[in-house]
């Protein structure tokens, strides 16, 4: 059956719901009613002659058409994206749309420095990705986002990352932890400890475990958590130390709920980068935000470290680049 009737709308609502493989979900993504959105996808089914979408029990599942169909909605929502970007370039900086991707630690800064920088441009929409490292660098290689803001880029992808800010990650603990306090503490000494961590695919998990790879120790951990507040809870009710970047615990620190302990080699310094598909062609609101970025970053982050800056801290051990 010719589907000359099909309209963009159907394509784009139908394309949320493949991939939330949710009525509900894909409302709240469009700001529709569940009926609304269930009603576009049902005129699409008419117009395609085959059913789309099937129920099994309380889940969605696509069909085989709604496979097919869904790869060439991706498709048709990404050209029309890019339509978006260089008509958004003839009209300048005055509006225009982002999706802007951010690894989970970022959140505790990012949408502060985005705030700054939307309340400058007010035509321009932006939408937030937040998940752990692994899971943006997938966001990435797919095109899903214009810019990315994480600590290590990608190492086996063509990418562009401009570091702007340096990026401290310490041992936090318990004030009344037993080596609260301590100076120049060896890191043999915190094998003895149990860590509280992040779940696998996080960046904050990797440095550490090559931390202890590298010194050839064993980590032992008592508890993974998928969220950075939840590790700070764990670790105020005494379950376990962490290794956390600075930039999460200034509340923490300065109520001291939390202490940083006074590790031999450590804050371990990376940095924060702008990241984005070296191929990828940036619209001038996305270079506007990556030269925002590169400016106001460091200034912004920095405040963030005052209250460690009154805890005694051994000298900054450089992380490596692999």
């Amino acid at each position: 059956m010719p589907m000359r009737r099909v309209t963009l709308r159907q394509l784009h609502v139908f394309e949320a719901v493949a991939r939330h493989l949710s009525f509900s979900r894909a409302a709240a993504e469009l700001h529709l009613t569940q009926p609304a959105v269930s009603m576009q996808v049902k005129s699409l089914e008419a117009e395609a002659g085959l059913p789309l979408v099937e129920q099994i029990g309380k889940k969605i599942h696509l069909t085989e058409a709604g496979r097919e169909l869904q790869a060439r909605a991706h498709a048709i929502d990404h050209e029309l994206g890019a339509a978006e970007e260089a008509l958004g370039a003839m009209r300048g900086l005055t509006q225009g749309r982002l999706t802007i991707g951010l690894v989970s630690t970022a959140k505790y800064f990012a949408p502060e420095l985005l705030g700054r920088f939307l309340k400058a441009h007010p035509g321009v929409a932006v939408k937030l990705e937040v998940d752990n490292r692994e899971a943006m660098i997938g966001l990435l290689a797919d095109n899903e986002v214009d810019l990315a803001v994480m600590g290590r880029p990608p190492q086996n992808m063509a990418t562009v990352a401009e570091g702007f800010a340096p990026h401290p990650h310490v041992i936090i603990a318990p004030p009344d932890h037993p080596l609260a306090g301590q100076r120049r503490i060896p890191l043999e000494r915190l094998a003895e400890e149990t860590f509280v961590i992040r779940e696998p695919g996080s960046g904050t998990r990797g440095l550490l475990e090559r931390l202890f790879a590298e010194h050839k120790l064993p980590l032992k951990v008592s508890m993974e958590m998928a969220s950075n507040e939840t590790i700070k809870q764990a670790v105020i009710a005494g379950m376990g130390i962490s290794l956390l970047s600075l930039h999460t615990v200034g509340l923490e620190l300065a109520t001291r709920r939390l202490v940083i302990l006074d590790v031999a080699g450590l804050p371990i310094v990376r940095k924060w980068h702008v990241v984005h598909l070296a191929q990828k062609r940036l619209s001038p609101v996305a270079q506007a935000l990556k030269a925002f970025l590169l400016a106001e970053g460091g200034r912004h982050l920095a405040a963030l470290e005052a209250p460690a800056r009154r805890s005694p801290r051994a000298p900054a051990r450089r992380a490596h680049s692999h």
